[in-house]
């Protein structure tokens, strides 16, 4: 086992030695072989690594770390100087394609499956970078002319209609770009800085750390900060590419980074290419989730599973700054873990927009554990989409989102605990067979069943399809968490349930009971609905079967979550009497199966869930409070949650 040195007073020609390193990380990825360790000293590295060979298991893996205490930064952006101011105030430059290296992301433009905005004009993947902040593209130069204050949207879908969220209005500088055969001409509105005394960068290439093929396995990446990837929007049915990824792998570990401004997504753990890409924006033959499903089967052919795909930690990264997702992947994410990470303002430039937005955005993540991170300030938190079988979401806390979680044609089993949802909007479930278990919710809840796209359910802990059908809605259990807030308008708590059957039992007999063909009754007899020891404050409203509810409906607990000193902090204020319940540990015993794929809530190893630990860690008692923080009391109460994440 070997380990490499790269210093950027080092020459590719030596031998990487700690006294005579590579000047490149690419030449140690070169010759590193399973075992072997990179050590990456402090400076800039511009260039995209592109790991060659793979580990062999967790004990034989390549690993590429930063240095012990010493800064280290990827990007793929090159310093640009040499720029000429205009008559008109506008600075310009020319300049060569060769920079490109044959892909010019300033002529490519942002497209693919589940785009939505903007159609009228193009955005490219190309970005202009004024120390360290990227500028936005104008549509063109009578925009980037034009007054800097501009207002931008975001549109946002609940229950299928599309609200206008605004951007607050903000001073914006932009740029223009017009691409010829030999040169690309660059255009920028600065403001009042001089791109010549200032750190002025483009992006050139579409990725910083990321294989040209598939299945290297184990590497671990550690400790780097990476930025400035001219990444292409990332839809589960095209080839899914991030700033950084294992493109579509087994093993790897991701810990300790700081990712930041990639025009689309971060980290990528999904989909490559030869399972579809594009084809419903290229050909519009068959409807786009069509051609999904077909990605799956197709994934299935060519031995996605679990021997050779998935089991990825990411851990401990800071994550911001990003177009579409801070991490994003479809059927290349299965069996991984995602936790104590801090992600945030992604998706809130809002340049464009699609259906495939959010911190962290999965599709098939069977068995996938996404716990105890911090995810802020985005368009939407963490979308779930499809094949969402084993999931556990716990111990996260979401704030200052437009949307913190939304879960989506999935069936169950799939478990919600221990979470601090704060945001004004929490939940959209267009989905089944789900158990929602301690959370705080201090927003709206969305909740519909989806009758015309069938979706794959697997057998346990397995990619296997064990069969295909729509989603019902309902099925789901929400027991001991607390509700804050609401509306007759905006339904918070979980009176979207009224109506439904509180057992199989009862649901089988409405069935039986019901005229008319017996298809069309699986669609319209409501799935069964369980529901229990939820406390419900400020206005928020019950299941109108729960009978053990702890009602405090004028009570306002003034909830917070906001970031100190690098920590999340969370106040809230309780009223007397808040810890009477006697409540019960939940287990899969008390969770039963989801009706669908009568799977068990299990661990990924099969074994029972018990929880009996809060957001924090602490055991709970055989009698815990509801909530994710356990101990918490009457009046005040301030909560230090941690630091996430990698600084």
């Amino acid at each position: 086992m070997k380990t490499y040195h790269v210093s950027k007073s080092g020459f590719d020609r030596q031998n990487g030695e700690e006294h005579s390193p590579f000047l490149t990380i690419q030449r140690a990825a070169e010759l590193a072989m399973p075992g072997d360790t990179i050590i990456v000293h402090e400076g800039v590295y511009r260039e995209w690594v592109k790991p060659v060979n793979k580990g062999l298991s967790d004990a034989l893996r390549i690993t590429y770390q930063a240095a012990e205490g010493e800064r280290v930064i990827i990007k793929g952006s090159e310093e640009i100087t040499g720029w000429n101011r205009t008559e008109d105030g506008i600075w310009k430059i020319e300049i060569s394609n060769e920079i490109f290296n044959g892909k010019n992301p300033f002529a490519e433009k942002i497209e693919g499956d589940w785009l939505v905005d903007p159609s009228k004009y193009e955005v490219h993947c190309g970005a202009v970078y004024l120390n360290g902040q990227a500028l936005y593209e104008a549509k063109d130069m009578e925009e980037l002319k034009a007054p800097e204050k501009k207002e931008y949207s975001l549109l946002a879908t609940w229950e299928n209609r599309k609200e206008k969220i605004d951007r607050p209005e903000q001073t914006l500088f932009m740029w223009y770009a017009e691409v010829m055969e030999d040169i690309t001409v660059l255009y920028a509105n600065f403001g009042s800085s001089d791109p010549n005394k200032e750190l002025t960068e483009i992006n050139v290439r579409p990725a910083c750390f990321y294989p040209v093929q598939t299945g290297v396995d184990y590497i671990t990446v550690r400790g780097f900060e990476m930025a400035h990837a001219a990444t292409q929007w990332a839809p589960p049915t095209a080839n899914q590419t991030g700033m950084l990824g294992p493109n579509w792998s087994k093993g790897w570990i991701i810990e300790n980074n700081i990712l930041h401004d990639s025009k689309c997504s971060a980290i990528s753990l999904g989909k490559e290419a030869s399972t579809g890409h594009n084809y419903f924006t290229k050909t519009k033959k068959k409807p786009d989730y069509q051609y999904q499903m077909e990605a799956v089967f197709l994934a299935l052919s060519k031995g996605w599973g679990k021997e050779q795909i998935g089991s990825h930690i990411v851990r401990n990264n800071t994550i911001y700054d990003c177009g579409q997702t801070g991490i994003v992947g479809h059927m290349g994410c299965v069996f991984s873990q995602i936790y104590g990470n801090e992600i945030y303002r992604i998706a809130t430039r809002h340049e464009f927009w699609g259906h495939e937005i959010a911190g962290i955005k999965l599709h098939a993540a069977v068995d996938v554990q996404i716990h105890d991170n911090h995810i802020h300030h985005c368009s939407l938190g963490t979308w779930l989409d499809w094949q969402a079988q084993g999931v556990r979401v716990s111990r996260n806390v979401y704030d200052h989102n437009n949307r913190d979680f939304m879960i989506e044609v999935t069936h169950g089993p799939y478990l919600v605990d221990n979470n601090i949802f704060a945001s004004e909007y929490n939940f959209t479930n267009a989905a089944q067979g789900g158990a929602y278990v301690h959370n705080l919710c201090c927003g709206l809840i969305s909740q519909y069943p989806v009758l015309d796209r069938p979706t794959p359910y697997h057998l346990p802990h397995s990619t296997e399809v064990m069969g295909v059908i729509w989603v019902y809605g309902l099925d789901d259990r929400w027991y001991q968490n607390m509700f804050v807030g609401g509306s007759e308008e905006r339904p918070y708590g979980t009176a979207t349930y009224n109506g439904a059957p509180v057992s199989l039992e009862e649901f089988v007999q409405r069935f039986e009971e019901y005229q008319g063909d017996y298809l069309a009754g699986y669609r319209d007899v409501k799935q069964p609905a369980y529901i229990h020891r939820n406390v419900y404050m400020q206005g928020a409203k019950a299941f109108d079967r729960e009978e053990d509810a702890a009602m405090f409906s004028e009570w306002k607990p003034e909830v917070s979550v906001e970031t100190v000193d690098g920590e999340a902090v969370l106040k809230i204020t309780l009223p007397e009497g808040i810890s009477d319940k006697e409540n019960v540990r939940i287990t899969s015993q008390i969770l039963g199966n989801p009706r669908i794929t009568e799977a068990g809530y299990e661990n990924p190893d099969g074994s029972p869930i018990v929880i009996d630990t809060d957001l924090q860690g602490k055991a709970l008692s055989e009698h815990p409070q509801a909530g994710p923080i356990q101990g918490l009391k009457s009046g005040e109460n301030i909560v230090k949650l941690g630091k996430y994440g990698a600084y």
